[in-house]
């Protein structure tokens, strides 16, 4: 097991919201309202230093802007900021598609991160995975299986995580993913950068999974961390948000290294 930095970015600032709250930027305005729990004044750049500081590595920087909104540049022009500040050191996702992928790893990203250009109209798109595996290769592309409850079934969801695909997250889409990709990346959507403790039974599930893969949603404390030890038996690894200090909570990043020790 290993703590996995995050650096999520929104309208050019490094922020810390409740994942679930985020709306297209078309949307009503009663939608378009985001939950946050922290603003940063530092920049994204400053936090890939930070975490390079540290040896913390494999991590991700994400857009959380989409493509149509008139802030995803100031957040692109961000996340690129960061990426050339710690080279090699994060993965990069949001608006990944087989035209621009290439360009992030340019820019210094480990690797890509992919979600919604593969999970299309709630299914799973092969010809475009097949074109982001011969763009980058799988051992650079990172799938993105966040996931929502749903009829007591974990289920993969798109567009800010607001869209339900037909695709249940089980050791079987594992299984035939894995082959596509060198890791996975799994938000527990429904407890997400809401510090109200971590989704067990997701874990548990991640647990059985043979590939790389790291959990992020709802660590409160380092009680948490050792609960995901626990029940993903020392082999998923854990992104920690809102808890940490540089985000407004209790964890200190000493705290972390020591835990990764």
């Amino acid at each position: 097991m290993q703590f996995r930095p995050c650096i999520d970015i929104h309208n050019g600032a490094v922020k810390q919201i409740v994942g679930s709250s985020l709306r297209d930027e078309n949307s009503s305005a009663a939608e378009s309202f985001v939950s946050e729990n922290f603003v940063s004044e530092n920049s994204a750049a400053y936090y890939a230093l930070l975490y390079k500081k540290y040896g913390f590595s494999g991590g991700h920087i994400i857009n959380l802007n989409s493509k149509d909104s008139p802030m995803h540049e100031d957040s692109l022009k961000a996340a690129k900021e960061a990426l050339a500040a710690y080279p090699g050191g994060m993965q990069y996702g949001g608006g990944v598609t087989d035209e621009n992928a290439a360009s992030f790893l340019e820019a210094g990203a480990s690797h890509v991160i992919v979600t919604s250009f593969v999970f299309r109209d709630g299914k799973l798109n092969y010809v475009n995975l097949n074109s982001l595996v011969r763009e980058v290769g799988k051992n650079k592309l990172v799938l993105d299986l966040s996931c929502r409850l749903k009829d007591d079934k974990y289920y993969v969801v798109t567009d800010r995580w607001q869209k339900f695909t037909e695709l249940e997250v089980n050791i079987k889409l594992f299984c035939e993913l894995a082959g596509y990709c060198d890791e996975f990346l799994v938000h527990g959507v429904d407890v997400e950068g809401k510090r109200a403790g971590i989704d067990e039974e997701l874990v548990s599930l991640l647990s059985e999974v043979g590939s790389t893969v790291t959990y992020a949603g709802g660590v409160r404390s380092l009680k948490d961390m050792e609960l995901i030890r626990v029940r993903g038996r020392a082999k998923v690894n854990a992104t920690v948000g809102s808890a940490l200090k540089i985000f407004g909570g209790d964890i200190s990043l000493d705290d972390i290294y020591r835990f990764n020790l």
